[in-house]
């Protein structure tokens, strides 16, 4: 069964035309004295057989990048070389809402594109993504370098065993360059995921996946030009929808096939899409589910306690997941792997076809994952720990887009002169706080002693779905509870927002590890903790929705040693004379 792009699409392209590409493994001397130089650079590549070739920007020539792979423990030094130049690989245009969504459909409809954006010039900075690194090493996104200059970064790589991935964070265009093709994957293995035996090899395979838009030319036919389309849903003020497109790629090929034999497999999925959350599912050739075969081992920072079976796998953007599946009762079929997420253009995502003649698979799924995993909770969180409150806003409350409203607790909401966020907690408890800062270079709040555990807790006022990222540490989701959210305006103009429990929500089995993005609804406090552990310096924590994140739902934290914020009279509230 196959799928073609909807009627109002100017062309189609056949789904499982094209092989997957497996991007190549640079596998780094564990020598500490060795600098890897990786070089970012234009490249054409062909999305789909039946398209004109796509410029890109890609990291060693290769679209996605590398997969970079270490041991844990092993020191590694990069030089991230700028060697980019020619025109930017990407057309931008906003387009009016309509029905079907526009996002839906290739090509610009005659909208023009943003000059500013075909101007910008080769402006790049690299962020490991979920990597324990110092701020000096982690991606600030002011930090740019231009052509010709290389970031020089030092990664300790002392962590669990998992698949980190590194991309584009430049400040304000984030979406725009890793939409170029400036993403890669980072594996790290450690002595507990030796003694798994997981497939390896030919049999563990990275799945990025990511949703594009093409550009088309005067009588309609697709150009292979990658198009940043969003929809205006305001003009004044001006207001965008984050990008979402109609042709989802794998490891940079549209609705690919793979060849698999009936064996177990181990698949690195990332969704590394700018905004589009996915529902993955296996189904069969007539569209039936297939069950029992998939089970995820993995979160984004490590293993789980034991394998989870998934029958469908919800991932944000920038989530990963572990997975195993065992094909080997599907001898001769062809599965599909499609979202199941509304709306989705076309659910397709890629093939698998299966082998026809059985084969030695030594591989048998074990009963526990990881015996150093525990789980955090409230009862075991360590002593003392800090909290942290962010609420996030739904657009046109204070902005036409959503904000973050970093938070600080007062007694009485009556004396605030800022917009105030009353809860009511599952205990019944209120609390009120007033709003701190809300631009990326508003006030800086958030200091943190290196080493400490603290609580994060985000409360989304409404609004979309904002899949949270905090640098440098990984986190555990303590709960994900329901509130009811109401807003007023006092007298004074000023903002009063009541949110209070409603109901307790869930966390999902394969969402109860080691995480570094957690999905927030509308209507739900997501509390997390983690503890702030190998690096000192600035970082950043924000929205991992591309183009919010380049809005301005991005904000700072620093982290510096006790005894040093015990002298700071920043820090520390005190000064010696």
């Amino acid at each position: 069964m196959t799928t073609t792009l909807p009627a109002a699409a100017v062309t189609s392209l056949v789904p499982f035309t094209d092989p997957l590409r497996i991007p190549p493994l640079l596998r780094p001397r564990p020598d500490t004295s060795e600098l890897l130089t990786v070089s970012a650079r234009p490249v054409w590549v062909r999305l789909h057989s039946a398209l004109p070739r796509t410029l890109v920007w890609a990291y060693e020539g290769s679209f996605p990048g590398p997969t970079i792979e270490v041991r844990r423990g092993q020191r590694l030094r990069v030089a991230w070389r700028n060697d980019l130049s020619g025109n930017y690989p990407v057309v931008a245009v906003q387009v009016p809402n309509g029905t079907p969504s526009p996002s839906d459909r290739p090509g610009r409809e005659g909208a023009d594109p943003i000059p500013e954006v075909a101007a910008l010039p080769p402006w790049t900075v690299v962020h490991l993504h979920g990597g324990r690194t110092d701020g000096g090493s982690d991606g600030w996104p002011e930090d740019g370098v231009s052509p010709g200059d290389a970031q020089l970064t030092e990664y300790l790589n002392d962590q669990a065993a998992t698949a980190l991935w590194y991309h584009d964070h430049a400040m304000a265009i984030t979406a725009l360059n890793v939409m170029t093709g400036l993403a890669g994957m980072y594996l790290i293995r450690d002595p507990e995921e030796d003694s798994l035996r997981l497939p390896s090899g030919a049999n563990e395979v990275p799945l990025i996946i990511a949703d594009r838009n093409l550009d088309t030319d005067a009588s309609g036919g697709l150009t292979g030009q990658l198009l940043h389309k969003v929809v205006q849903i305001s003009a004044d003020p001006p207001a965008t929808l984050p990008f979402t497109g109609p042709f989802t790629t794998v490891n940079g090929v549209i609705w690919p096939y793979l060849d698999v034999e009936p064996r177990w497999y181990r698949f690195r999925v990332l969704n590394a899409s700018n905004s589009r959350i996915y529902r993955l599912s296996l189904v069969g050739q007539n569209g039936s589910p297939v069950t029992g075969v998939a089970y995820q081992i993995g979160t984004d920072s490590g293993l789980l306690p034991a394998p989870v079976p998934v029958n469908q796998l919800t991932l944000a953007p920038a989530e990963r997941a572990d997975l195993l599946i065992d094909f080997s009762g599907q001898r001769g079929k062809a599965l599909r792997l499609v979202n199941t997420l509304t709306p989705a253009p076309v659910p397709d995502v890629m093939q698998f076809r299966v082998g026809a003649f059985p084969v030695w698979d030594w591989f048998t799924l074990p009963s526990r994952t990881s015996t150093s995993f525990t789980r955090i909770t409230h009862s075991n969180l360590p002593q003392p720990h800090g909290h942290r409150w962010v609420a996030l806003t739904a657009p046109g409350v204070q902005s036409p887009h959503p904000e973050m409203w970093e938070l600080h607790e007062i007694e009485d909401a009556s004396t605030a002169t800022e917009p105030t966020v009353t809860v009511t907690d599952d205990a019944g408890v209120t609390r009120v706080f007033e709003r701190a800062s809300t631009t990326f270079n508003g006030t800086l709040n958030f200091m943190i002693e290196g080493d400490a555990w603290e609580q994060w807790n985000f409360l989304n006022l409404g609004g979309p779905v904002h899949p949270m990222h905090i640098h440098l540490t990984r986190f555990q989701a303590l709960q994900r509870h329901n509130y009811t959210v109401s807003t007023t305006t006092d007298p004074d103009g000023i903002m009063r927002v009541d949110a209070t429990f409603s109901g307790a929500g869930t966390l999902d089995p394969n969402e109860e590890g080691w995480k570094d993005t957690i999905r927030v609804g509308p209507g739900q406090l997501v509390s997390v903790a983690g503890q702030f552990l190998g690096g000192t310096g600035r970082y950043v924590y924000h929205c991992h929705l591309l183009e919010h994140e380049d809005e301005g739902m991005m904000r700072p934290f620093v982290v510096m040693p006790a005894a040093v914020m015990a002298l700071d009279p920043e820090a520390s509230g005190h000064h010696h004379g």
